[in-house]
């Protein structure tokens, strides 16, 4: 039904006759003669429709936006004056000669040109397929195509084999809520949907496939945000014989060969900093190298000081206490920004912001601003100079549970480097490595940091001994304060699987029943193996710029795991649930 795609045309096209189908972008009325801007997958063409064609004219004047067209046409250069800049296709035009209206449209319930600005996401979702024809979605979208492809091509380069692995599987427990798939075959039981290939991977190592890769929808049942979804989209790796540094240089090269291909942006090679120097200087296990400020701990200093709130925490083993420092923040910040900042990290746990305005150095205590100066006086001035302050600048405080301090300031860091234009470049990406084994939940238990099949970098005893001081052989592949893939080497031991099963609270007959296919496979010759894997949506979701992983998947949920456009999930009638033998608990009034 067509030669060419319309938003493809250029001066090369100049006389000859095509034939295009699109949607009617935009249609006005110049004394007689129309023009329309015709929209395809390849972009925006203007079509001129004069009354020499009555036909086409006809049916180009009854035409309305989004009614979909064929026209057949000459393409010709623009009248001087009249080209368009800011088209790919404004140095020339169709004069159209034929014209059908293959569908007309109803109005759409929002715009989808440049007047598209003030419509609400909810109405976007509800009419996705809408929302969909603008041409900032389709470029995300071939944007999109263009990165799988490029990686696809990589890792086939790299003699990796394309498996997919089942969708319907068993429950496993991998640090969020599975969703459950009732069996209607076999009564009481359940299919899990994946929150990863992670064991097929494995076993597919032990089967002898040595490198396997997959873009693998996987499901989390969890809470969301904005870059979350309860299905998800992941480029799945996996190798045998390959150590952790040859596995993060192939995922490197793979991110750079991305972006030097698909943005001509060129990364030098990727910094690598240990989980512990990351939290310790930026609160976070995805630090935002863009942003120049850094936490100092500053506990031992304030351990014997009069003021609790710093001398508790500094005092408390799983208690920290540090200081951030904004250069020029005291000019910068109001105190009404500064009340709104102590507001902010309240969400994190935080009971408060405490801080010191700079305000002269030289004249000691007398040059400080701040309610808690006076319960500071001994070490204060031993405060500013280990965090090298100067006048002007502005000094946080963060005391409490390492982790709400981690949190907090950690989150206060990026908050301000975004708020005051902080950022030093553009990209920023780094390997945060050697993570811990655990982490100590409320309850006093442990639980993985990263899963329970990664492999520690101490020996069985050690890990026996002292769970909490093991670490992993992990790693994460962070880009501007977002984590966009991690992995690390697999266990490939019985004893040691079954060791760090223990750790976690997973007796024998447990690990057996959950996953005695992978310790029945780790006893038939396992070779050392290990990956990772990257999450596609939030990695497209940096590369266009984007404000969330909705925007760059196409038929995304709500923040409340719904789809406003089929309005799931739903009901469904009692006959399947009799066939699946569920009955449904009637609400308390």
């Amino acid at each position: 039904m067509r030669s060419h795609y319309g938003g493809e045309l250029n001066s090369s096209h100049i006389g000859q006759t095509v034939t295009l189908c699109g949607w009617v972008h935009r249609r006005r009325d110049h004394g007689g003669v129309i023009f329309l801007d015709m929209r395809d997958r390849g972009g925006l063409i203007q079509i001129v429709i004069d009354p020499d064609t009555p036909e086409a004219f006809a049916e180009a004047d009854r035409s309305r936006t989004e009614y979909v067209l064929q026209l057949e046409g000459r393409v010709r250069e623009r009248y001087a004056g009249t080209e368009n800049s800011s088209m790919p296709t404004g140095m020339i035009e169709v004069l159209a000669k034929k014209l059908t209206v293959l569908a007309t449209a109803d109005t759409p319930p929002f715009p989808l040109n440049d007047d598209f600005a003030n419509v609400g996401e909810e109405v976007r979702l509800k009419y996705r397929f809408l929302d969909l024809r603008r041409p900032e979605m389709l470029e995300r979208f071939q944007f999109r195509s263009q990165v799988t492809s490029k990686i696809r091509q990589y890792l086939d380069r790299h003699q990796f084999l394309d498996v997919e692995t089942p969708v319907l599987t068993r429950a496993t427990p991998e640090g969020a809520r599975d969703y459950l798939v009732p069996s209607r075959t076999h009564s009481g039981a359940f299919f899990a949907l994946p929150q990863s290939p992670q064991l097929f991977k494995q076993l597919l190592m032990v089967a002898g496939f040595d490198r396997y890769y997959q873009i693998a929808k996987c499901f989390r049942d969890e809470d969301l945000r904005a870059d979350r979804q309860p299905e998800f989209t992941q480029i799945d790796i996996e190798t045998s014989f390959m150590t952790d540094e040859q596995i993060m240089d192939l995922a490197e090269g793979m991110a750079r060969e991305l972006f030097s291909d698909l943005m001509h942006i060129d990364f030098p090679t990727f910094p690598r900093m240990t989980y512990d120097e990351a939290i310790r200087r930026f609160g976070s296990d995805k630090p935002d190298l863009r942003i120049p400020l850094e936490l100092v701990d500053i506990a031992d200093l304030v351990k014997d000081v009069s003021f609790k709130v710093f001398s508790g925490p500094a005092q408390d083993p799983r208690g920290r206490v540090v200081a951030l420092r904004l250069p020029g923040g005291a000019e910068k910040l109001t105190r009404g920004q500064i009340d709104e900042y102590t507001r902010y990290v309240s969400i994190w746990g935080a009971k408060g912001l405490a801080y010191i305005k700079v305000n002269d150095l030289s004249a000691g205590i007398e040059g400080l601003q701040s309610p808690i100066v006076k319960h500071m006086e001994p070490v204060v001035m031993d405060i500013l100079t280990r965090v090298q302050a100067e006048n002007g600048d502005l000094i946080f405080f963060g005391a409490d549970r390492a982790k709400v301090v981690n949190d907090a300031m950690g989150a206060l860091r990026i908050r301000l480097g975004h708020d005051l234009n902080l950022l030093t470049t553009t990209w920023a990406p780094l390997w945060v490595v050697d993570f811990p084994m655990f982490e100590e939940t409320d309850e006093g238990k442990w639980t993985s940091c990263h899963h329970p099949f990664t492999m520690p970098r101490c020996e069985l005893e050690v890990l026996t001994q002292n769970p909490g001081a093991a670490k992993s052989v992990a790693y994460d592949m962070v880009l501007n304060g977002t984590e966009i893939g991690g992995g690390s080497l697999r266990i490939y031991n019985v004893d040691m699987q079954k060791a760090v099963f223990r750790a976690l609270g997973i007796g024998e007959e447990e690990a057996q029943e959950k996953f005695g296919f992978l310790l029945d496979a780790l006893r038939y010759g396992a070779p050392p193996h290990g990956g990772l894997a990257f999450g596609l949506d939030r990695l497209i979701m940096l590369m266009t710029g984007s404000s969330s992983i909705r925007d760059v998947i196409a038929f995304p949920k709500t923040k409340t795991a719904e789809c406003l456009m089929t309005q799931a999930p739903a009901p469904v009638d009692a006959r399947q649930l009799r066939e699946l033998g569920i009955k449904l608990r009637e609400k308390a009034e």
